[in-house]
């Protein structure tokens, strides 16, 4: 018996507890009342609107569960952001699909509703993907309008972006359920086909109320924007439903009609299991953030016969690089190894430390996989690059720069899975959501800040303090561990995966039990865009 692989992997186990039971208080969006609610007015939830719309035992990504975690306390909280999304197969085809869940706030867009929707819409755009919108929303949340209507990365580039994708070829299908107003209102009629369900779906610019305080004109709902007029009269949607399982079988026959496109022709052989025990993933990663592992181990669990090729492997030790097959696709894998290791030289290195010939490593690696169109798959635990005049008289900083260099310009499709820490310019150089990975996640167990929780909180006590006594006040040494404990919990809470998830930092927080079937996917939708620019790095700081 291993004690220390039992301990880790029940932290990880309770860790993944913890997220279950988090993810079933989101699951609730609005609450049960809410959803008795849609049930009284004959509606599915959100939810079941995406689950009837998916092929029976077909993965489905979810995307931005957490967003909005611990937000908007003021507003009464936002879960999912007001939008359930992600990517799953409809008719045998990977598809985008972002549903309105009107449990929360009649499904009003909150600042984060736009981001996560304008992220989904990045998907699409990126992989080629169908999109499919379950439409049921009142619209901007007023009392947050300012955060949410004007700028670039707000409500109106929803719009930008289904004219972009139209451009792009990109079939985009709306299915309106139920509310869709003012500004919303373009987002059906902007895609190829729009649907509507009678007695509950409405499309129009201003609601009866607002007509009849603008115009003094008396109208309701059905007559000014329902499924009937809207069919018949205006001539803007397409098509109308009785049910919304009608209107949703019809969903599923338009995208089972679409032709078929272009890959990306990226490598995928017979996919082979694992030799070692997925399972076995929970126990490798330390409860200690702090101690050592073998990432080498973790590589092993979700690799096709756990074959790691590895490039370079007596050099730059701190980071691993190699060739391998998760899935049967083809992928080139750099990972932060966090075992000490020793260099040809004799010198020690610091295991999840970048050093000068690690970052050249990892740089010569990732120009070789876009030279070979092999996408690429980075498993981050990285407290940053190495300091100290040792280094820095190494050039640490143009070694770094190289390796920031290549992945900025990378053109092959980046995965990126937070494993352990993601601390400052390691964040960055190890493809952090800065460098558009086309898809980021992280396991329960992933830290993203700028510097480890310790190190932060002694570098704001010393401000702290310093300016106490420069205003003549002593501290004791009771009174300075009270505000290094204050400082700390405050910044490790800003650390957590939630945080991160919270704002989107991350696509999702996931079961590491999964990892190797979500970056399957993750390729199987990069693999539909065929569009591959040239690689060019620029200069390249040598």
């Amino acid at each position: 018996m291993n004690l220390e692989f039992n301990r880790n992997e029940d932290v990880m186990k309770r860790a993944l507890s913890e997220m279950n039971q988090r993810f079933a208080q989101v699951a609730l969006g609005g609450g049960k009342k809410a959803i008795a609610k849609q049930k009284e007015k004959n509606k599915l939830t959100a939810r079941e609107r995406i689950n009837y719309l998916l092929d029976p035992d077909t993965p489905f990504v979810e995307i931005g569960a957490f967003a909005g975690w611990d937000m908007y306390e003021e507003q009464g909280g936002c879960p999912a952001a007001g939008t359930v999304a992600g990517v799953g197969y409809v008719s045998g085809r990977q598809c985008v699909i972002l549903a309105n869940d009107q449990t929360v706030k009649a499904g009003a867009w909150f600042p984060l509703t736009g981001k996560k929707n304008l992220r989904l819409q990045e998907i699409a755009m990126e992989n080629h993907l169908p999109v499919i919108y379950l439409v049921d929303s009142a619209g901007v949340f007023l009392p947050m309008q300012d955060e949410i209507f004007p700028d670039k990365e707000h409500f109106g580039r929803i719009f930008r972006n289904n004219a972009r994708m139209s451009a792009m070829g990109i079939t985009q299908i709306a299915a309106v359920m139920g509310a869709c107003v003012a500004g919303g209102a373009y987002l059906p009629i902007m895609s190829d086909e729009t649907l509507m369900v009678e007695g509950n779906g409405s499309i129009f610019l201003a609601g009866p109320y607002l007509v009849k305080a603008a115009i003094g004109e008396n109208i309701d709902t059905e007559a000014l924007g329902g499924a009937v007029t809207h069919n018949a009269i205006s001539g803007i949607a397409d098509y109308k439903f009785k049910t919304e399982q009608e209107c949703l079988d019809q969903v599923k026959k338009i995208i089972s009609k679409l032709g078929d496109t272009p890959k990306a022709g990226f490598h995928r052989s017979k996919p082979k299991p694992p030799k070692k025990d997925p399972q076995n993933i929970y126990g490798i990663l330390p409860a200690d953030p702090t101690r050592p592992y073998d990432m080498l181990q973790i590589i092993e669990q979700i690799t096709d016969d756990s074959v790691f090729e590895q490039f370079k492997q007596d050099y730059g030790k701190t980071i691993l690089c190699g060739y391998a097959r998760i899935d049967g696709w083809a992928v080139g894998i750099v990972a932060n190894q966090r075992t000490m290791v020793k260099s040809a030289k004799g010198e020690m290195q610091m295991g999840g430390v970048i050093y000068n010939d690690s970052a050249d490593k990892a740089a010569r690696f990732i120009m070789n996989c876009n030279q070979k169109k092999i996408p690429l798959v980075f498993l981050q635990d990285v407290t940053g690059f190495m300091v100290g005049s040792r280094s820095e008289h190494a050039g640490i900083i143009k070694d770094g720069a190289k390796m920031v260099n290549a992945v900025a310009n990378s053109v092959v499709p980046k995965i990126t899975v937070i494993v352990g820490n993601s601390y400052g310019a390691g964040n960055y150089a190890m493809c952090g959501k800065a460098y558009d990975p086309r898809f980021i996640y992280a396991w329960p167990s992933a830290k993203i800040a700028v510097m480890g929780g310790e190190q932060a909180a002694k570098t704001l006590l010393q401000i702290q303090v310093s300016a106490m006594k420069a205003k003549g006040s002593e501290v004791p040494p009771e009174e300075e561990q009270k505000l290094l404990n204050d400082i700390k919990g405050r910044y490790e809470k800003q650390t957590t995966p939630y945080y991160a998830a919270a704002r989107l930092w991350v696509d999702a927080i996931i079961d590491p039990a999964q990892t190797r079937q979500i970056i399957s996917e993750s390729l199987a939708a990069a693999n539909h865009n065929p569009d591959i620019p040239p690689f060019n790095t620029g200069v390249i700081q040598v």
